[in-house]
């Protein structure tokens, strides 16, 4: 039987690119966004793909389309939590209100945790595997950035703590995108030279991970967490 994959914030940049990348290797895949204008878009573009609306903070959301996605596809063999709110600046911490705080946290690693928790049944079945996409602003950080990096920073915890608690059925990993041109933006050589590898990320360079490791050959890989950022942040930087 076909392998299924439920990828959440979907519809657009690395979500979208993991959503395609999995469509090519011959996977069903189910999108689940809270924009269903892109999401059913991205279905369509892909073909044979299905969609849900849904909003990660939300349990209800959440198991319907959870429940949505089993009904269409009959399994769940792998889970990307790939949804959040991405822009991580916010007003100075100060001035920063714990309603602003608590929406990037509920959205960025409560969804996790409850798309974790109510795919986990269909994934021990499936002997499957999950991907929490985290950030490098995990391990680094601009000005006022604080419920962004916190969030990301709480999604390498998960994944090894959920590691442990699902293993040996399920597998749990992280990514850390660095760098990662799903915008649009007119890069530069400036941009590219930042980089060791020489050049801004793609969304296909996180789907590719993504999926090795959800598949067989990955099968000794768990609660680990990778940074696919173009060696950028093992680059020192001086101020002249």
């Amino acid at each position: 039987m076909t392998k299924c994959v439920l990828i959440t914030g979907g519809a657009g940049g690395i979500g979208l690119g993991c959503a395609l990348y999995f469509a090519d290797k011959g996977w069903s895949v189910f999108i689940a966004d809270i924009n269903g204008e892109a999401g059913r878009d991205a279905a369509q573009k892909i073909g044979g793909a299905d969609f849900a609306l849904t909003d990660v903070a939300s349990e209800e959301s959440v198991k319907a389309c959870v429940e949505k996605c089993v009904l269409r596809f009959g399994r769940i063999d792998a889970l990307i939590n790939n949804a959040g709110i991405a822009d991580p600046f916010t007003e100075p911490l100060e001035k920063l209100s714990l309603e602003r705080w608590s929406r990037i946290i509920s959205v960025n690693l409560t969804g996790a945790f409850l798309m974790t928790k109510h795919c986990a049944a269909h994934l021990r079945r499936a002997n499957g595997g999950i991907i929490n996409m985290a950030s490098t602003r995990a391990f680094q950080s601009e000005k006022n950035s604080e419920s962004y990096a916190a969030s990301k920073g709480g999604l390498l915890s998960f994944t090894h703590a959920s590691a442990v608690s699902l293993g040996p059925d399920v597998r749990v990993n992280c990514i850390c995108p660095g760098w990662i041109n799903v915008s649009g933006y007119q890069t530069s050589e400036r941009d590219h030279s930042q980089h060791p590898a020489g050049r801004v990320g793609k969304a296909e360079d996180i789907a590719s991970l993504a999926y090795y490791l959800v598949s067989d050959e990955a099968k000794f890989i768990t609660g680990q967490s990778f940074t696919a950022d173009g060696g950028m942040t093992v680059k020192m930087v001086y101020v002249d």
